[in-house]
């Protein structure tokens, strides 16, 4: 799935899909808010990891993302949670 941007409605990209045999998927105009999470989650990425690093192979690419991910999902408080990390908050919400 993805958003309405210029790179996915060009005529050449909806021509190299029909012709790997690709149904596309798109979000409907304005429905920007659909993914605003994960999209605020990926600029998060992007300008604190990827933007100011240079990567010398995939494998520390992945690497590095990797840590990332678990250093934002185990470490890092986030306000919207109540300074709580996003696991503890999420497996909080299923404690008995």
């Amino acid at each position: 799935n993805s958003d309405q941007g210029s790179q996915f409605t060009s005529d050449d990209y909806k021509e190299l899909l029909r012709k790997l045999n690709i149904r596309q998927s798109m979000d409907g105009r304005s429905r920007w808010a659909d993914n605003i999470m994960i999209e605020r989650w990926f600029r998060s990425l992007k300008t604190e990891q990827l933007y100011p690093n240079e990567y010398r192979t995939p494998r520390e690419l992945r690497r590095l993302i990797n840590q990332y991910v678990d250093d934002y999902n185990n470490i890092r408080p986030h306000e919207a949670l109540g300074y709580k990390v996003p696991n503890e908050f999420y497996f909080g919400c299923f404690a008995a």
